[in-house]
């Protein structure tokens, strides 16, 4: 029996279609390792810690945590990372406890700009655009209002324009976030110039922010929106199989240098 088990890790919402759309994302896993998901929020039986035991209860020791969020920069993604013990202090107030385990965690680290990322959102761009060359796109993001995360958000976002940028000749391609609360004004900014304003969002799953914060941000406005967030897309199943594929990869070459005992079984093989 495989001794690593992988933790797919989500943030929770009370929306089902939200839940539902996670769900299908990670049926979609391939291989024969024990998975389980934990959620940050708004699940009593599907927490992190219950994730663990679960896990641990497979005779799992080694535990490949996949967090499925959007950006490096979140908060929870360092509220995770203290739950599991990879770091002594979470860097914002957090209720989070840490979770005792015997096994050991493997990080991979959430979607920011990677390739296939990338393409669901220009995907999501196309879906809005005619004319680049005479529109604004705008993208959408939640941010941080803490200033380390803040700076950690504005280089992601700054990378994904620059990706963009080099493959559709937009006018102009600008952000928003809803920490520090600037998407009303950097909409304003563009709504008057004449040009076709394309909102995006760079959010997981419809939910509360796509379907009442944004909308009722950019209210009386003039853009193009859809609410189109990363899921569903087959891409994030793909994702995840990469993540996890690359994630066993390096654990395999560790436990070489280390000696260790492989039992990956057939994982990708």
């Amino acid at each position: 029996m495989s001794d690593t088990g992988i933790l797919i890790i989500v943030h929770g919402s009370s929306n089902p279609q939200w839940v539902r759309e996670v769900d299908e994302a990670v049926k979609g896993v391939k291989g024969d390792l024990p998975l389980e998901v934990g959620h940050l929020e708004f699940s009593k039986h599907e927490t992190l810690e219950h994730g663990i035991r679960k896990l641990e209860g497979k005779g799992v020791k080694v535990i490949l945590a996949v967090p499925l969020f959007v950006s490096s920069a979140s908060t929870h993604i360092s509220e995770i990372k203290y739950v599991l013990g990879l770091i002594s202090a979470p860097g914002v107030e957090t209720d989070l406890r840490p979770v005792s385990s015997s096994a050991r965690f493997v990080w991979v680290d959430p979607m920011d700009a990677h390739p296939l990322i990338l393409e669901i959102i220009i995907e999501r761009i196309f879906s809005l655009s005619e004319g680049p060359e005479e529109e604004v796109l705008l993208l959408a993001a939640h941010g941080s209002d803490e200033p380390d995360f803040h700076q950690k958000w504005e280089k992601l976002l700054e990378e994904i324009k620059h990706l963009i940028s080099l493959r559709i000749p937009f006018h102009d391609i600008i952000h928003g976030t809803l920490l520090p609360d600037n998407l009303r004004q950097k909409a304003e900014q563009v709504s008057n110039s004449g040009r076709t304003v394309i909102v995006v969002p760079l959010f997981l799953s419809e939910g509360y922010f796509t379907n009442k914060v944004i909308p009722e941000k950019l209210k009386g406005l003039s853009y193009k929106w859809n609410g189109k967030t990363y899921l569903p897309h087959p891409l994030i199943t793909s994702w995840i199989n990469e993540k996890i594929k690359n994630g066993i990869s390096s654990e395999r070459q560790k436990r070489v240098v280390d000696k260790d005992p492989i039992t990956f079984e057939t994982w990708f093989l």
